[in-house]
């Protein structure tokens, strides 16, 4: 039975399960860190849906048979549109700026930790669905709504077309300082006026001489076997970066370790250590911090059985980083992973230059609808990043060409398909979002 089939308590039952599979044993071992969770989840439908993504791929696989196989089919569909490198959970929030390994700001998509490969349209029907909600929350009329969607679709089939049939990459630039416009442009400026002298000084204090991380702000003070663990972390780490990484043997000496509570949505529960490292030179305002953060389960994992998929990763860690890579060109150089009690962690900068995209402030449907457009060409260039040009055997094709295929041989419906999605996903999201509140505030979320 699909959900929209289902009355209000049968529907609260199916989130309770869904959330019991995603979450039951983080749950378990921190229920305060999802306490805060689910308070945020509770502040907006939109919100809600961030922090669902297992529900909803859960519910693109009940819409089929129920067994993961028949979403991998469909319209746009085949053997190689359904295995593609997936960001796992685009949505308009998940876009940001990060210096790339050339030094360069880019605007682009962020948070590869839900990164998978499965099918390209369900990065697209998610990230739909958040522009309904988004719409919905700005008082926009379903025309508008509509008319967003489908600003986004064309865009994307456009940047897919140019890339696909060869387009130089000066025609398909990134979204940088000097190409950029509107609210993109502004994050990029914003990161821009950031420095790692000012992150340095909101986390750090100089002692005897030397930076150490300072007390309290989250900080975790760790015992002498922990800290041993994490620095035996720290070395397996470094086996996994890349070579042209650092020039500078010193930039990997540890100056100090702490440990951290995940803090954000999708990072409840789940624990993480920053690591003080001495920087490319002697000067204290050169020194990286960088995190050890386990990583999670993909939500997409859970509805993907192919084993030579599933096989591909020694663990999560390694699966985020080899997916974060396949799909960002030039990544953090210091994007790596390693393990730790027996779990796959991911590595990787505390950046002084990341903003997230604002849409506080944008609020005017035509800046709204330009900003969409320019999310549906980064989308593209995401997904034709991650291909046989990326180093990894797991996708040995050209996506952009499988994509552009794909699409061209139904034009017509690309549109409207993402749209009705949006509609009666945003709409779901939303009596799930009451539902889930309900369930929170009258105490009936197992563990809590």
């Amino acid at each position: 039975m699909s959900a929209s089939q289902l009355n209000g308590e049968q529907r609260g039952e199916e989130i309770l399960a869904v959330f019991d599979t995603a979450f039951g044993e983080l749950l378990a071992a921190d229920p305060a860190a999802f306490r805060v969770k689910f308070r945020k989840m509770a502040a907006s439908a939109f919100a809600f849906y961030r922090g669902t993504a297992c529900l909803f791929y859960h519910d693109l696989d009940a819409e089929g048979t129920g067994t993961g196989e028949r979403i991998l089919s469909g319209p746009y569909l085949d053997e190689r549109t359904s295995r593609v490198w997936i960001h796992g959970d685009l949505h308009a929030e998940n876009f940001g700026t990060y210096m790339d390994a050339n030094g360069r700001l880019i605007f682009n998509v962020n948070d590869f930790d839900e990164a998978y490969v499965g099918p390209f349209t369900w990065d697209l029907k998610r990230f739909s669905a958040s522009i309904a909600l988004i719409g919905y929350a700005k008082a926009l009329s379903d025309e508008q709504i509509t008319e967003l969607v489908r600003i986004y679709a064309g865009a994307y089939r456009e940047r897919i077309h140019a890339l696909a049939t060869g387009a130089k990459s000066d025609e398909v630039p990134p979204f940088t300082l000097d190409t950029a416009q509107g609210p993109l442009l502004d994050a990029l400026r914003d990161a821009r006026s950031l420095t790692r002298f000012g992150l340095l000084e909101s986390m750090t204090e100089i002692r005897d001489f030397e930076r150490r991380f300072a007390s309290g702000g989250g900080a975790i003070e760790l015992d002498a076997a922990t800290r041993y663990k994490v620095l035996a972390a720290f070395d397996g780490y470094l086996e996994t970066l890349p070579e042209t990484s650092l020039a500078r043997p010193d930039s990997y000496r540890v100056k100090d370790v702490v440990g951290r509570r995940g803090i954000g949505i999708g990072s409840a529960g789940l624990p993480s250590y920053n690591i003080l490292l001495e920087g490319h030179s002697d000067a204290l305002e050169n020194d990286v911090v960088i995190y050890i953060k386990q990583a999670q389960t993909p939500a997409v994992s859970r509805h993907i059985t192919d084993p030579a998929i599933r096989d591909y990763f020694q663990h999560e860690g390694h699966r985020t980083v080899i997916s974060q890579r396949a799909l960002q060109a030039h990544a953090d150089p210091w994007l790596g992973w390693t393990e730790l009690d027996g779990a796959g962690q991911l590595v990787a900068e505390v950046s002084p230059y990341a903003v997230d995209l604002d849409w506080g402030d944008i609020d005017d449907p035509e800046e709204i609808a330009s900003v969409v457009a320019d999310l549906g060409r980064a989308t593209a260039t995401m997904h034709a990043a991650a291909d046989d040009t990326s180093g990894e055997s797991l996708v040995p094709f050209s996506t952009e060409r499988a994509i552009d295929a794909a699409i061209a041989a139904d034009e017509e419906d690309f549109g409207p398909l993402l749209v009705d999605f949006a509609h009666s996903y945003g709409a779901r999201a939303r009596a799930d979002h009451q539902i889930f509140v309900d369930l929170f505030r009258n105490g009936r979320i197992p563990g809590l």
